[in-house]
């Protein structure tokens, strides 16, 4: 997948000018930011859930918004910001939805079936399954629109905040289930999030958005530096490697 000179406009801003980035299957990329930095947006334009008004996403040899809709959403699944959910649906309909793309004829066959319950033990939302999902947590929402996105079996997971809302415990398990995916499955793992450290440990790539474009891309340790957190969020950090990762402390404002 590939991000060429992305530029939208919304009303009187320009929200991203030139962005551009490839993401590669079989890693975790996450995508950040100061707020307004045009995150959730440029995840929609690599999604093909809105159309840049300048430059174009590629999936593959074709630009994203030239392939029929049902062949964008059997590749790439789209997970929301908001775990809002408007109607009064079975936790295991609602998840049956994500094989909508892969239906035929005549309804949910076999294979459906065992791809929804596979998505659901991976999202650990068995237990769920007979309840209303409007009675849910807002954590357990989350956790069914993951595995709505999961039983579509994309090649490409994208992910806007999908840990909102979540204790640590499922934070964690979230993660684990993003690095399967991409690490063991092969899949393209894209996510947007604001916790820096926390993106630090879960991805293997980071992209600083910053007045439009990319600020920083690479490694977290070489794109998060204090250097570009200075610039792009205005704090002091201090950067510290350890077993468990990459631990980011904020000292505060920069003078």
């Amino acid at each position: 997948m590939r991000a060429e000179q992305i530029g939208v406009k919304l009303g009187p801003r320009q929200v991203l000018s030139g962005a551009s980035a490839d993401f590669r299957p079989g890693e975790i990329t996450a995508i950040l930011g100061p707020n307004g930095a045009g995150k959730s947006t440029l995840l929609a334009c690599l999604a093909g859930l809105r159309s840049p008004d300048q430059g174009q996403v590629w999936l593959g040899p074709d630009p994203i918004l030239s392939l029929p809709a049902r062949q964008r959403a059997q590749r790439v699944g789209f997970i929301p910001q908001s775990p809002e959910v408007a109607w009064a649906l079975e936790v295991e309909i609602l998840v049956g939805l994500g094989r909508t793309p892969h239906i035929g004829a005549r309804g949910l066959s076999r294979e459906d079936g065992e791809a929804v319950s596979r998505a659901m033990t991976s999202a650990g939302i068995e237990d769920l399954a007979g309840r209303d999902v409007t009675t849910l947590s807002g954590g357990e929402r989350a956790r069914v629109l993951i595995a709505r996105a999961l039983a579509g079996e994309p090649d490409w997971l994208l992910a806007d905040e999908p840990l909102t809302g979540l204790d640590p415990g499922h934070q964690l398990d979230v993660a684990a289930l993003f690095r399967t995916m991409a690490h063991d499955q092969g899949k393209g793992v894209i996510v947007t999030l604001h916790d820096l450290t926390l993106a630090a440990r879960m991805a293997d790539r980071i992209l600083v958005l910053w007045e439009g474009g990319i600020l920083s891309d690479g490694p977290p340790a070489l794109a998060l530096s204090s250097e570009v957190l200075a610039r792009a969020y205005g704090i002091e950090a201090r950067l510290t490697p350890s077993e468990a990762g990459l631990t980011i402390e904020i000292l505060g404002r920069t003078p």
